[in-house]
């Protein structure tokens, strides 16, 4: 598949590319920082839209295992919303890790929108917090400048941009996942997959576009 940008109806999505979730960060993703050049590339010769969103949680988050007595990062509780996933403490407020990485061209983002900064409440998506209720505010501004395709890349595959994605299409967007820009956690699942697998499963049921960015072609 090879296409090509509108400018005006499309734009890229960044997210979560923060210290914390690359290499040496409280919760580094695996070969995080390989696609720091992908994304650049995209924002430089691909892409006149374009976003980023940054996880910007509390000290004492509801999702950070520490804040629960017993408790130990990967595992799972059940809170009014539904399962939550404790994690190590990460991307805090004003702290370094909570920093997109300054090897990104950060200047050429339209907006910067944070996210997870209720303390009761994670999130996930760039959309919704985790109760799928509280809105973060992100499909007002699209509909508002006309955008009709997302395309996605960042941390982590399986977490915040697979239900970024999700949203997306429930949204009523055209959704595409850049897969050379983005990596996964790979969590180990009880039924013998991992979290990507079973993310990507449910993204390709629901018409998610994963496509490689050399089939991006360069605008004029």
């Amino acid at each position: 598949m090879t296409m090509h940008i509108n400018q005006q109806t499309d734009i890229l999505a960044v997210i979560d590319v923060q210290n914390d979730f690359l290499p040496g960060g409280a919760l580094g993703v695996k070969d995080g920082e390989l696609i720091i050049p992908v994304i650049n590339h995209l924002l430089t010769h691909r892409f006149q839209r374009s976003f980023a969103t940054q996880d910007w949680h509390l000290k004492n988050h509801i999702s950070f295992a520490k804040n629960h007595l017993g408790a130990k990062p990967y595992d799972e509780i059940e809170l009014p919303y539904g399962r939550q996933t404790l994690w190590p403490s990460h991307a805090i407020e004003n702290t370094f890790g909570a920093e997109l990485s300054s090897d990104l061209q950060q200047q050429y983002f339209h907006m910067i929108l944070r996210k997870g900064w209720h303390q009761h409440i994670d999130s996930y998506s760039a959309f919704y917090e985790n109760d799928q209720i509280t809105s973060t505010g992100l499909m007002g501004w699209l509909q508002h400048i006309g955008i009709k395709r997302i395309f996605f890349t960042g941390l982590a595959e399986d977490f915040c941009v697979a239900y970024s994605a999700q949203d997306a299409v429930k949204a009523g967007f055209e959704t595409y996942i850049i897969q050379d820009a983005t990596k996964p956690v790979n969590l180990p699942t009880p039924n013998g997959k991992t979290t990507a697998d079973l993310q990507r499963e449910k993204l390709h049921f629901l018409n998610v576009n994963y496509i490689h960015s050399s089939e991006i072609l360069s605008f004029n």
